[in-house]
């Protein structure tokens, strides 16, 4: 029994010294910058970076392979804090929001087919190009909403994604997943968004959307440096977006949404103040 015992520590204390060694032996070495970076990243490993996690982020920071711009969900502050612990100067870019750029949810657009198949945009995308009339209209169909790892999308009573300004953090993950690029970002200084995502001429919008683009121009008339009119689209110019807020009760159509005074129809977001004031 005794001579068991002994065996078995012997063997133990053989297999300690083994896996002591080899832990040294074999142990990688981390940058205690890339520990520091890793304490100030936001740790949600969205992938807005390219890397699969903040980890990898945090490495190629340290390694100088990827510029400190590319943790949306940071922002600013964490750039700030990144450029400190690499000794490098700061040159934060600037911050950028999501929007859904449709209005035409199921009661307000028409639909060609009823679909019953899986609740994913692109696999309804792939059935007779969706089963939205508007080629360009959100399916509605919350992929978008299932991608967002900071909960900022929600899908309103009748099938339409709005973005919350509030909660984006610019990571494009919704972005990436919608089928019909409906989702664009946009400068989060920029409240005023044409909420229309069809090149159809005017007349066949009406046959299908109540709120969409029409092409008429009396944005781009109203306002010449605020607006652009292309492929019978109208969309802000951003740059120059100061007093687009004008055209706003001049739209037919009523496409031209100011975020500060609220969301889309049938969101329950609450409206956030204007971060600054618009042009009178």
């Amino acid at each position: 029994m005794l001579a068991a015992i002994l065996s078995l520590g012997c063997i133990g204390l053989v297999a300690a010294i083994a896996l002591g060694f080899a832990a040294k032996k074999f142990a990688v070495e981390i940058d205690p910058r890339e520990l520091a970076a890793m304490e100030v990243l936001p740790g949600a490993n969205c992938g807005a970076c390219g890397f699969p996690g903040c980890a990898g982020y945090a490495k190629a920071l340290v390694a100088g392979t990827i510029d400190l711009n590319q943790c949306p969900p940071g922002g600013a502050d964490v750039v700030a804090k990144l450029a400190r612990i690499l000794g490098v100067e700061a040159s934060a870019t600037a911050r950028q929001l999501a929007v859904v750029l449709c209005q035409g949810d199921n009661s307000r657009a028409q639909v060609k087919y009823k679909y019953l198949g899986l609740a994913d945009c692109t696999a309804a995308q792939k059935i007779a190009g969706g089963p939205k009339a508007c080629p360009g209209g959100c399916l509605g169909l919350a992929s978008c909403q299932r991608a967002c790892p900071f909960d900022a999308i929600e899908m309103t009573d009748d099938g339409l994604a709005v973005i919350s300004r509030e909660k984006c953090t610019g990571c494009r993950k919704c972005v990436a997943v919608c089928p019909r690029n409906v989702i664009r970002m946009t400068p989060y200084e920029s409240e005023i968004h044409v909420l229309c995502n069809s090149h159809d001429k005017g007349a066949m919008v009406r046959k299908y959307c109540q709120i969409g683009c029409i092409g008429c121009h009396i944005c781009k008339k109203t306002i010449p440096d605020a607006y652009k009119v292309e492929d019978f689209l109208a969309t802000v110019v951003y740059e120059q977006d100061e007093e687009a807020i004008e055209a706003l009760g001049k739209c037919p159509t009523k496409c031209i949404r100011d975020f500060s005074d609220g969301y889309p129809e049938g969101s329950k977001l609450l409206p956030v103040a204007a971060d600054k004031p618009h042009a009178a």
